[in-house]
C-alpha cells in the first residue's frame, strides 16, 4: 500500500471537515461548553481535604492537661468536637449513628500519668465504611498527639513539616491539571469517531475511498481540524485553572504544547480507528466511552494512584497514553519541568500514539484494496 502524501490533498480534507464542524453545533458545543463544565464540576467538587470532621468525645479526666488535648483537636482545623457525652455508650451510639465519624475516649488518670511520666493512652473510635477518610484521620490523630507539649511532662514531641509543589496540599492543584487528559480525550476520541462514523452511514466516506486519495491522506486530513479544537479546548482549560483556580504553571509552555499535541494525535487517531471498526454512530460512542473516557479516569492514575493498583493493572496502565499525559501535565504545572524532566514520559507518549495512528492506518485502507 503507498503511503505518499500530497499536502494539497491533505488541506483539501482538513478544509472539508472544518466547514462540517462549523454547520455541527453539537461539535461546537461539544468542544467548548464540556470543558468548562468538567473543569468547574471536577475542580469544585473532587476534594480530598479531611477538614471539620464532626467526633463526639468523653472527657472522663476534667483536668488542664485534657482540655487543652480537646482543645487542640478542636483548633487543628481537621476536627469539630460536635458531641460532648457523659457515658460510654452516649458517645459510641452517636458515633455508631453516622452524627459523627470517630469517637475520642480521654481517661480519668490521663493528666496523673503525664506528669509521672508515663504513656497517658486515649482510645479513638473510627468510622472504617470509608477507609480512606479513617486513615487520613488516624494520621491527624496521630500528628496532633505527638506535637503536644503539656508543660514540664517528659511527654514532649514535635513534628515540622514542609510541603513542595503544593504547600496548602489544595486538591484543586491535584485534580485540574489531570482534567486536561480527561477532556482531551473525551473530545477528541468522541468527535472523531462519531463524526467519521456518520460519513460511513451516509456513504460519504466511500466515495472519499473512491478517489485517489490516500487512507493517510484522508486520516491526517481529517484530524487537523480537531487537532485544532483540541488545543483550543487545552487553552479554555489553562486560562480557568490560572484565573478561577489560581493553580501555577511553572514549567515549560513549549513543552507543554507540544506533549498536549502528542496526546492529542493519539486520541483522534483512536477515534477515527473506532469508527472503522464500527461504521456506526452509537457503537462508536459505547467504544469511546469504554476505551476512552474510561481508563482515562480509572487507570490513568487521575485519581487513584497508579503505584496502589494490582501488578496487571498497574503494567496495563503503560499502554494508556492519558497515563504518561497526566504525569507530564502534573509535572509542568507544579514542577517546574521541561523536556528533559519528561523525557522518558514524552518518549512512552510519543510511542503509543505512533502505535495508534499505525493501527488506524492498517484499518483504513479502501475497501478496493482489500480485495
Amino acid at each position: 500500500m503507498k503511503t505518499s502524501m500530497n499536502l494539497r490533498r491533505v488541506m483539501s480534507i482538513a478544509l472539508k471537515e472544518k466547514h462540517h464542524i462549523l454547520r455541527d453545533p453539537y461539535a461546537l458545543a461539544v468542544a467548548t461548553l464540556i470543558p468548562v463544565f468538567i473543569v468547574f464540576i471536577f475542580g469544585l467538587i473532587i476534594n480530598f481535604d479531611v477538614k471539620n470532621v464532626k467526633i463526639s468525645f468523653q472527657d472522663h479526666d476534667q483536668t488542664m492537661a485534657s482540655r487543652r488535648l480537646l482543645n487542640s483537636f478542636s483548633s487543628s482545623g481537621y476536627f469539630v468536637l460536635d458531641k460532648k457525652s457523659f457515658y460510654s455508650e452516649e458517645a459510641y451510639s452517636h458515633f455508631e449513628s453516622g452524627e459523627t465519624k470517630a469517637a475520642l475516649f480521654i481517661p480519668p488518670d490521663f493528666e496523673k500519668k503525664l506528669l509521672s511520666g508515663e504513656n497517658a493512652k486515649i482510645q479513638i473510635l473510627l468510622d472504617g465504611t470509608d477507609n480512606s477518610i479513617a486513615g487520613i484521620l488516624l494520621a491527624n490523630f496521630a500528628k496532633l498527639n505527638q506535637s503536644l507539649n503539656f508543660g514540664d511532662s517528659k511527654a514532649k514531641s514535635y513534628v515540622h513539616e514542609r510541603f513542595f509543589f503544593n504547600p496548602e496540599l489544595k486538591s484543586s492543584w491535584f485534580v485540574v491539571p489531570g482534567l486536561s487528559a480527561i477532556i482531551l480525550s473525551l473530545i477528541s476520541v468522541l468527535l472523531t469517531s462519531l463524526t467519521v462514523a456518520k460519513e460511513w452511514e451516509n456513504g460519504s466516506m466511500e466515495l472519499l475511498l473512491s478517489t485517489p486519495l490516500r487512507p493517510i491522506e484522508i486520516i491526517i486530513g481529517k484530524m487537523i481540524p480537531y487537532l485544532v479544537i483540541g488545543l483550543l479546548a487545552l487553552s479554555l482549560v489553562m486560562s480557568i485553572s490560572l484565573i478561577a483556580f489560581n493553580i501555577p504553571f511553572t514549567g515549560n509552555i513549549i513543552a507543554f504544547v507540544f506533549t498536549s499535541i502528542v496526546f492529542l494525535v493519539s486520541c483522534l487517531a483512536q477515534g477515527i480507528l473506532i469508527s472503522v471498526v464500527a461504521k456506526n454512530q452509537q457503537l462508536s460512542m459505547q467504544i469511546a466511552m469504554l476505551t476512552g473516557l474510561l481508563p482515562s479516569l480509572l487507570l490513568s492514575g487521575f485519581i487513584f494512584p497508579i503505584e496502589n493498583m494490582p501488578p496487571f493493572f498497574h503494567y496495563l496502565t503503560s499502554i494508556l497514553p492519558a497515563r504518561w499525559y497526566i504525569e507530564i501535565g502534573r509535572s509542568m504545572f507544579l514542577k517546574s519541568a521541561g523536556f528533559y524532566d519528561v523525557f522518558l514520559p514524552l518518549t512512552a507518549l510519543m510511542i503509543l500514539s505512533v502505535a495508534v495512528v499505525f493501527l488506524a492506518l492498517k484499518k483504513f485502507r479502501p475497501n478496493l484494496e482489500d480485495s
